[in-house]
């Protein structure tokens, strides 16, 4: 046996264990990563207004607070108000869910000549399996509903923690990090940074503007309707479908129908349509446009960017997929040296086929060259008088 195969074999086995070591640990401090990445995109987010509070004299701590204290208030002002709209509005529903079922027996029958009733509707739906395994099913997951919510605030928590340090110590965080690096890599980390709160800002500012667009469109959708509460709906709307990425849109819109239905069964139609078709408006006119020219990525790439980014880390990926991928565009930007285009008209989609005769006349002549090359080779030129 050679004398380095046992060396290079615990080498090999070392170099394994410590891979699986660390795909170990990975697995365990993934929920930690993707909460210090939320937590560092919400700090790039806040910073601007931070570091213009702190320019102003107030200290970095304080004017953290104070962002976050306001965030915060409207959190739960907008939660609060929506809790004890939607708790009414259930209650008033339940109340009149007979009269409901009344109507829409009446219609079945009158338009499906059908002689139902809804003593026998109720009875059918009271002793229906489908609904005992529901009910037994809700019972036995009260306690993992539970824990899912103290989870999510925990989580919250944690989140809300982090982007605290991350934006109050961002100096130090910066200063810290260059004092391990050459001066030419610290300016490179440095514009780096600059450019990811600027790409964050721009990304934030584009949600928010659409946000207010759907909001104004579905709260006028609303106020014809004349459905109640159409102002905190529209809010709704707006924040919902911009901030939840993936399944936003279905949440947004569940809740209007459903006080809409409360109003008229057929306004909850009335407002699924408008939702659908806002949507598609949305998704192909007013959000490449406004995505791009706030965080400066062609569309394309931002729906690839957002889909990458639901495949790597669901939600969260997709709600910061498109700044990052701004950012790491911008950057590599500075980087990547470029050239004056030439004047061809290819470039603008043209043709590189010089002007001249029509095809059918080009075809005729190169088709007659060869024969009348031909005669003159041994008696001269066509055009030409003969060589003696």
């Amino acid at each position: 046996m050679p004398g380095w195969l046992p060396r290079a074999m615990v080498l090999a086995l070392a170099l394994y264990a410590c891979f699986q070591l660390g795909s170990w640990a990975f697995d365990q401090l993934i929920g930690l990563l993707t909460n210090v990445l939320i937590a560092f995109f919400l700090a790039l987010a806040i910073e601007p207004a931070v570091s213009r509070m702190a320019a102003r004299g107030m200290r970095r701590g304080l004017a953290t607070f104070l962002v976050f204290l306001g965030v915060t208030i409207f959190g739960v002002g907008f939660v609060v108000l929506l809790g004890s709209m939607l708790a009414g509005q259930i209650v008033d529903m339940v109340d009149e869910l007979p009269k409901y079922i009344d109507s829409v027996i009446n219609w079945v029958n009158q338009t499906f000549r059908t002689e139902l009733s809804r003593v026998e509707v109720q009875d059918s739906l009271l002793h229906s399996d489908w609904l005992q395994k529901y009910v037994q099913n809700s019972a036995t997951g009260v306690l993992d509903v539970s824990t899912t919510v103290l989870g999510g605030l925990f989580r919250l928590l944690t989140i809300f923690l982090f982007s605290f340090y991350f934006a109050a110590d961002g100096p130090r965080l910066r200063r810290a990090l260059c004092s391990v690096l050459p001066p030419a890599r610290q300016t490179e980390v440095l514009r780096a940074w600059e450019i990811a709160v600027d790409k964050t800002g721009g990304y934030i500012y584009s949600r928010g503007l659409m946000a207010l667009i759907s909001g104004v469109a579905h709260y006028i959708l609303l106020v014809i309707l004349e459905v109640p509460y159409a102002p905190a709906l529209a809010v709704w709307v707006g924040l919902v479908s911009q901030f939840i990425p993936t399944i936003g849109t279905y949440l947004a819109g569940a809740l209007p129908m459903l006080i809409a239905f409360t109003v008229d069964p057929w306004y909850a139609l009335w407002v699924l349509g408008f939702v659908v078709i806002y949507q598609q408006f949305e998704n192909y006119v007013l959000q490449p446009k406004l995505t791009a020219k706030t965080v400066d990525i062609h569309p394309a790439v931002a729906f690839g960017s957002v889909i990458a980014g639901t495949a790597l880390l669901g939600a969260v990926g997709a709600l910061v997929a498109i700044p990052a991928i701004a950012t790491l565009q911008a950057f590599l930007g500075a980087y990547v040296k470029r050239y004056d285009v030439m004047d061809d008209p290819r470039v603008q989609g043209g043709s590189s086929r010089a002007p001249g005769r029509p095809l059918p006349s080009r075809m005729r002549r190169l088709l007659q060259g060869p024969r009348a090359g031909g005669r003159g080779g041994a008696e001269g030129t066509s055009d030409g008088p003969r060589q003696r």
